[in-house]
């Protein structure tokens, strides 16, 4: 039986910049060893697979998410792209213009704004699906060991910690755009590190020209992701965090991401506070379709 796919570069609104992602529709009968299999095919960092039945009339649809060794519960690119890939299927098949969506993630219901241009769907912007959570901190020693830099290129506060809005990253904070530049991840530190502290991948940022812009790489050799374009999941849990620090209700952000590895991204943040207490955390970019076709799966 034929499948659909679609591949989109996201993040990005030039074609070959940005992170790649395979969308496949018509998923539905696809068991978890084919869905894995696909995804190992592929090799991007992810593949998502289109359920043509959601758990709820009212949702877009049920998606499934894969890395090229595991199934995630939630990730931002994947989530972003795929909004704009579904969001253009619907539309050819007829459905009225749409304003947002809803995608059913294994991390939650996860609420997407699509984003237009002269009618066109270009981008879209998801809400995490889970409040910050604050995990393990990490040992500035051991943090930098992963990503081969001297201690001195970290800062210490605030320190080096797990965070996640429904996928946890060892999140680290540099001294410098020169010491992100610098950063390449080593494996065997990766091994001894990352699991006991609850994560297999480290989001590393430094500040930009003001402090609402942020320069990030993403490392993730235990998922045979050496390093990633652009990482909206990492990027939410960190905004989320810094908004925490915040005095203001409202913050956009900026994070330029994958500069260092020839796939220049652009993430777009909005964190919202209530309180005190951060209510809401916003990711968004742009996408472009790169290929169509489908698999032979029997």
């Amino acid at each position: 039986m034929q499948r659909r796919y679609v591949t989109a570069d996201v993040f990005t609104a030039k074609a070959f910049g940005g992170n790649p992602l395979a969308v496949v529709l018509d998923a539905e009968g696809l068991s978890t060893s084919q869905m894995q299999s696909i995804a190992a095919e592929f090799n991007y960092s992810e593949t998502t697979f289109v359920m043509s039945s959601p758990r709820a009339a009212a949702h877009a649809a049920q998606v499934r998410i894969f890395t090229p060794r595991t199934e995630i519960a939630f990730a931002g690119h994947p989530t972003v792209g795929t909004a704009v890939v579904l969001a253009r299927e619907l539309e050819a098949r007829g459905v009225s213009p749409l304003s947002d969506l809803v995608l059913e993630e294994g991390a939650g219901l996860v609420p997407v704004r699509l984003m237009r241009e002269n009618g066109a769907v270009i981008g879209a912007e998801f809400q995490a699906p889970r409040a910050l959570e604050r995990g393990t901190r990490v040992a500035l020693a051991d943090a930098a060991a992963c990503l081969s830099l001297p201690t001195a290129d970290l800062c210490p506060d605030p320190p080096p910690q797990v965070l996640s809005v429904g996928l946890p990253f060892l999140v680290v904070s540099l001294a410098s755009r020169e010491a992100l530049r610098n950063a390449r991840p080593s494996l065997a530190v990766h091994e001894r590190v990352l699991p006991p502290a609850g994560t297999d991948a480290v989001f590393a940022y430094a500040a930009g020209d003001s402090a609402e812009d942020l320069h990030a790489r993403m490392f993730s050799p235990l998922d045979s992701i050496a390093e990633d374009p652009a990482t909206g999941s990492a990027a939410a849990a960190t905004l989320a965090f810094l908004a925490a620090q915040r005095p203001e209700r409202e913050l956009t952000w900026r994070i330029e991401q994958g500069v260092d590895m020839g796939r220049p991204s652009l993430i777009l943040g909005r964190t919202c506070k209530r309180d005190g207490a951060v209510t809401a955390v916003h990711v968004g970019g742009h996408a472009v379709a790169i290929m169509h076709g489908s698999l032979d799966i029997d």
